[in-house]
């Protein structure tokens, strides 16, 4: 009796099965794979500790990869990555937030639309987008900010650090009307440092604004940070990224630095 070898066609089966499985293996991750690529990459996360018991979490990115965006629930419920923005009441944005001459909730001119720090001149952090350039200007409507094209510059308002005015600082808090500055709260806020980077911040630590000022510049590339606004504080201090999430106290925030890239 004739004794047939078969190898030939289990060899043929396999190398037909193996694109088949592959085809439905691709099928599977493609969409997991779609989602990792559509989260933002550009940034780079950190978290330190002063020496004053202050507790930091940063992400540090480029201005042209962020977006100030109206929202209205707790940062962490949008999926989105970046840290809460300025002040605001009853849903309406009591700080500046623009983008390209036009504020993010409503209209130019609107109340609680992003275009006012709410007829009180404070500190607004304004990215100039085509001199690429870093300002702190202290205004009280969007329409007061110097930038070399209005189509072209965002601005989120806050309160001025004063990062180089040594300890003359302090009297910007009641001159801006600081919220809570000397009380213990969580905070938050935005800095730029002599390469053009971007840092937003958060601290879970209840502080002084003080105490988180003193952290920041300590911790944060120490004599290189230029200047930069306090945000939103208290349970409004929030920040996501895909290594940390500060939800602070849990309450909605209506607007937010996002980090889009």
């Amino acid at each position: 009796m004739v004794k047939i070898n078969y190898g030939w066609k289990y060899e043929a089966a396999i190398w037909l099965v193996f694109p088949i499985v592959g085809f439905f293996i691709s099928l599977l991750i493609y969409p997991y794979a779609m989602e990792r690529n559509a989260v933002p990459h550009a940034y780079t996360f950190s978290k330190v500790n002063a020496s004053n018991g202050v507790k930091l979490y940063t992400l540090r990115t480029d201005p042209e990869h962020v977006e100030l965006k109206a929202i209205d629930t707790n940062l962490l419920n949008t999926g989105l990555y970046g840290i809460n923005g300025g002040f605001f009441y009853n849903g309406d944005l009591l700080s500046i937030a623009v983008m390209d001459d036009w504020p993010v909730k409503a209209a130019p001119n609107d109340y609680g639309s992003g275009w006012y720090n709410t007829g009180l001149a404070r500190g607004t952090l304004v990215w100039d987008k085509v001199l690429k350039h870093f300002s702190v200007q202290v205004v009280d409507s969007a329409d007061q900010l110097q930038v070399t094209n209005r189509l072209a510059y965002w601005a989120q308002g806050g309160v001025s650090m004063g990062l180089s005015e040594g300890s003359s600082w302090e009297r910007l808090m009641p001159e801006q009307r600081m919220p809570a500055y000397d009380e213990q709260r969580l905070r938050s806020g935005a800095a730029f440092d002599s390469e053009g980077k971007l840092w937003l911040i958060v601290t879970p630590t209840l502080c002084t604004v003080e105490q988180f000022r003193s952290a920041i510049l300590e911790r944060i590339i120490p004599g290189k940070l230029i200047d930069g606004i306090f945000l939103d504080g208290d349970g409004s201090s929030q920040f996501a990224s895909r290594t940390a999430k500060l939800g602070g106290d849990g309450r909605e925030v209506y607007q937010m630095l996002q980090i889009a890239k």
